[in-house]
């Protein structure tokens, strides 16, 4: 009996340890977290944090302490200006040390107007590379279909109330030892979408799909077909009445392309591993 329970107890401490984010990073296992809009955290094999369009603060989030708590970030990727995309960056970055990797436009933008501290920056423009050696990673920015300005915090009474963001971008993330992770960023449809695979594999596609602002789920199934990733996981949607694209109507559409297998639907606040 005491023998069994020893066991027991042995086979519990083992589960426990290779849930543990150093197992994970031993298996070569790449954890993604969702928050909810186009806000993702990314944990390396090697153990660094990624975020992507950090707005934690988003209401879908059921974690309100990702802000007061927000734990190692490595690296901050933001895709264009908006408001929803900066979301909560220059507070994570201060508390954090966290590198701002952006578009050159973005970036100066992010430094002079937004306070993003000025060392903490390092930008570059579609088509370049920036590697990230605390993730054992490097991200490539790519073409979007979009806008891209930045708010001013305290416009003045008379005057413009943002100033420009430069190019939207999207990004295509590769990890050592783990997978390729496209982030469309807020796009719609573009042939541009072509040239992704003759480049790389993509593993996994974070694809915007609610419309309006962006490709919606029959469009966002085309961009699918031309990426050809191993996976597709919805974003952007929801979190408006105006963004009013499904998984469900993105399930159908892939479908009437031969591709309803692709598709890994999340909720907020889910992580999965790869």
């Amino acid at each position: 009996m005491l023998r069994t329970m020893r066991c027991a107890l042995w086979a519990l401490l083992l589960a426990a340890v290779a849930a543990s984010p150093a197992a994970l990073a031993a298996k070569g296992q790449t954890k993604l977290h969702w928050y909810g809009q186009s806000a993702w955290k990314i944990e390396t094999p090697s153990g660094g944090v990624i975020l992507i369009d950090p707005w934690l603060t988003v209401l879908t989030n059921p974690d309100k302490s990702s802000i007061a708590e927000p734990g190692r970030v490595d690296y901050i990727l933001i895709s264009h200006g908006h408001f929803d995309h900066v979301g909560n960056a220059v507070e994570i970055g201060k508390k954090t040390g966290a590198v701002l990797i952006t578009t050159a436009d973005l970036g100066r933008n992010m430094v002079a107007v937004a306070g993003y501290p000025k060392d903490k920056v390092v930008t570059a423009c579609s088509g370049g590379t920036v590697a990230m050696p605390k993730a054992g990673a490097r991200v490539t920015l790519v073409n979007a279909a979009h806008g891209s300005d930045l708010l001013i915090p305290k416009p003045p009474e008379s005057g413009p109330v943002t100033v420009p963001g430069g190019n939207p971008v999207g990004f295509v993330l590769q990890i050592d030892g783990g997978p390729t992770i496209y982030h469309t960023g807020d796009t719609d449809v573009a042939e541009d979408m072509k040239l992704i695979p003759m480049f790389n594999r993509i593993d996994v596609m974070l694809a915007c799909i609610g419309g309006n602002f962006t490709m919606d789920p029959v469009r966002a199934a085309l961009a699918v077909q031309w990426a050809k990733p191993t996976h597709v996981i919805p974003m952007h949607y929801g979190t408006f009445p105006v963004l009013a694209g499904t998984p469900e109507e993105l399930r159908a559409a892939l479908a009437k392309r031969g591709l309803a297998g692709k598709l890994i639907v999340m909720k907020p606040g889910e992580d999965r591993t790869f």
